[in-house]
C-alpha cells in the first residue's frame, strides 16, 4: 500500500531549485570600488582594479547564470569615482608643486 508522507512539503524540498551563485568578480569590484574611495593614495590604483574586475564581471554575467549585475555596477561607478577624485587629487598635488618651486625661485 501506498502510505502518504507526513510531512506535507517535502515534495518542494525535494524539487528545489539549487540556489542561483554571485559571481564572485563582482563581490571583488564592489570591495575594491569601496576601498578605492576610502582608502588614501592608493585610491587610484585600487579604483583601476576595481574598474577592470567590473569590466570583467560583466563579461562573465553575459554567459553564466550568475546573480551580481549590480554589485558590478556599483563596484564599477565606486571605481571611477575613488580612480578620478585621487587622479584630480594628484593633479592638484603636483601643479602646487610647480608653483611653489616657480614662486620660490622668483623670491630669492
Amino acid at each position: 500500500m501506498y502510505q502518504e508522507s507526513q510531512d506535507p512539503f517535502a515534495y518542494e524540498r525535494y524539487h528545489q531549485r539549487p540556489p542561483v551563485r554571485t559571481n564572485t568578480k563582482s563581490i571583488v569590484s564592489l570591495v575594491l570600488g569601496i576601498c578605492s574611495i576610502s582608502v588614501p593614495y592608493l585610491g587610484f590604483v585600487i579604483g583601476i582594479v576595481a574598474i577592470i574586475f567590473a569590466c570583467l564581471s560583466f563579461r562573465e554575467l553575459k554567459y553564466s547564470g550568475e546573480r551580481g549585475r549590480g554589485l558590478s555596477v556599483a563596484g564599477l561607478v565606486c571605481g571611477i569615482v575613488g580612480t578620478v577624485f585621487y587622479a584630480g587629487a594628484i593633479v592638484l598635488i603636483v601643479l602646487s608643486m610647480l608653483y611653489m618651486s616657480n614662486y620660490g625661485a622668483y623670491v630669492w
